[in-house]
């Protein structure tokens, strides 16, 4: 329901007006049963949606793929010419307004059942005088629900399908929950974000945020061990625990916390490894270990040796003390001590 009604609301928004109609096929995320003679009975936010926007949704007959055969070529045109090759992107939500892009561009040529030559544009703007206004106030299109965490802070949504993490503050309670197409986002009772996820689909079952946790038993480094968050953690990261000094765990829990915030658990999980590694314990070595491995330090040109730079004199003192005292005499420093 999130994906089909933020996809209307952009359709929307980037052509400046809502449809007085638009057709819909008989998806069980719109329509609950279809009634004898025609009727339809639709899901209340789709319901409070249509009656926001004051749009009048229309049906196809169902098993009658002829109806939207047009719908069907214009998606196999689109798919050959903007998605062969399948492209690769980092972020969602920049590729469809390269999409959009390629959309408009798209118009600019000759309707192929026009037979005055009008290119696509100039049906579509005639269209367009026809739009109502986009209302002033836009609907909120993600879904609000509440779940009921276990005794790791986490719950399940889809059924059981897919787990996401809240914090461990919210062990068996029940958290406020804010879906959109691509984020679940966690409150507490006064809609306070507590921590927000990606939003799972397909095979991808847990999404574990590990701040809220690491910062938690920071304070509380005493109970690590009897906690289920030690449990949860990777292997190498409970080996780690394990040696370190118990005055020292607090302060490591809090870099580790902090490492994650930055670029996420596994820099934390390698860093440690690189800790157990090098022997290195405690929170400082763990700081440098990290920014030797994730901070952002430019590569320095090499030093240019030309004739300028003078030649490095050795001097031969070995434990005699009176011949460097004069070989820094001689090249013009003095020693004090």
């Amino acid at each position: 329901m999130e994906c089909l009604l933020e996809g209307l609301v952009a359709i929307f928004e980037h052509i400046g007006g809502v449809p007085t109609e638009i057709w819909f096929d008989n998806t069980r995320t719109i329509v609950t049963k279809i009634i004898k003679g025609g009727g339809r009975n639709i899901t209340e936010r789709f319901q409070r949606f249509c009656e926001h926007y004051r749009i009048k949704p229309l049906f196809m007959n169902p098993e009658s793929g002829w109806e939207k055969g047009n719908v069907e070529n214009k998606v196999g045109y689109l798919r050959r010419n903007h998605l062969v090759p399948i492209p690769r992107f980092d972020d969602l939500t920049e590729q469809n307004k390269q999409f959009l892009v390629c959309c408009e561009t798209d118009m600019q040529r000759e309707h192929y059942e026009d037979g005055n030559g009008r290119f696509i544009r100039e049906l579509f703007e005639e269209d367009v005088a026809h739009l109502r206004p986009l209302p002033s106030v836009p609907f909120d299109t993600a879904n609000y629900i509440t779940a009921k965490t276990d005794k790791y802070g986490k719950f399940t949504l889809d059924a059981g399908k897919h787990r996401y993490s809240a914090s461990p503050v919210f062990c068996e309670s029940i958290v406020n929950l804010k879906i959109t197409s691509a984020s679940v986002t966690v409150l507490d009772k006064d809609m306070h974000e507590i921590v927000c996820h990606k939003r799972l689909y397909g095979s991808d079952h847990e999404s574990m945020d590990w701040v809220p946790y690491l910062a938690y038993i920071a304070r509380k480094p005493r109970s690590l061990r009897n906690s289920g968050i030690y449990d949860m953690m990777p292997q190498t990261m409970r080996l780690y625990m394990d040696s370190c000094e118990s005055k020292d765990r607090g302060r490591i829990l809090k870099v580790l916390a902090e490492l994650t915030e930055r670029t996420g658990f596994t820099s934390a999980v390698n860093t440690v490894n690189e800790a157990v590694r090098m022997n290195a314990t405690d929170p400082d070595s763990l700081e440098t270990l990290y920014r030797r491995t994730y901070a952002d330090v430019p590569v320095l040109p090499p030093l240019d040796s030309g004739p300028d730079i003078p030649k490095q004199r050795i001097i031969p003192f070995r434990n005699d003390l009176q011949k460097l005292d004069a070989a820094l005499h001689k090249g013009g420093a003095f020693n004090h001590g």
